[in-house]
């Protein structure tokens, strides 16, 4: 699946807010010096870091349960509805930019939005362009029982499983190696000869 650079960067951003609260892990966005340090990670443009608050940390959790909602949608009626709510509620005004050197593109966000804001407005476009292209099922969480990590499918045919196949879908494959060999090796000690009834052949009788 072909989509353009801005595209891309909105929903690595998006991705990284959804995985920043793992189950069972610490909320990396808990406070202000959490989403400081993320921030100032994806160098996110319009946003003066050291002025950022612990309310601004406790909108983007908001945000983020928001996002959550529209990888978790049943049908695309109901992403659509849920992105438009967020949309709107961010003050979305779409503008020409060439900031930093970088090549024309469009920005979303109301200039001096907010954080949350500016995430809800881009990202939520960004997704937004997947339901329009009908794409909505590319927006996964890892099939790993232990994982439920989120993640963009770009594979060409929707293959992707896992978060990451170098981690969990390696692990996953090499747990299913061991138990179709313990199976194997299972069926092999119940199929020895020690383990059956001798056959006793009587001699015929003429």
């Amino acid at each position: 699946m072909l989509i353009d650079h801005d595209v891309r960067y909105s929903l690595d951003l998006v991705v990284d807010l959804l995985n920043s609260a793992p189950d069972g892990l610490a909320d990396e966005l808990a406070d202000v010096a959490g989403l400081r340090a993320f921030v100032a990670r994806h160098r996110i443009s319009d946003v003066a870091v050291d002025t950022l608050e612990a309310s601004d940390a406790a909108d983007v959790r908001r945000v983020r349960d928001r996002f959550a909602e529209v990888f978790a949608a049943s049908t695309e009626h109901e992403a659509a509805e849920l992105i438009n709510t967020l949309v709107a509620a961010a003050g979305t005004t779409p503008r020409l930019t060439d900031h930093d050197g970088h090549a024309w593109h469009v920005h979303y966000f109301a200039p001096g939005a907010s954080i949350a804001d500016h995430l809800a407005a881009d990202c939520g476009m960004a997704l937004g362009f997947f339901v329009v292209a009908g794409e909505r099922e590319r927006l996964r969480r890892c099939e790993a029982p232990d994982c439920g990590r989120a993640f963009v499918d770009l594979s060409r045919n929707r293959s992707r499983r896992y978060c990451s196949n170098r981690t969990c879908g390696n692990r996953l494959h090499a747990a299913a190696y061991r138990a179709r060999r313990r199976d194997a090796e299972e069926s092999v000690r119940r199929g020895s000869p020690g383990s059956q009834e001798e056959l006793v052949v009587h001699p015929r009788e003429e």
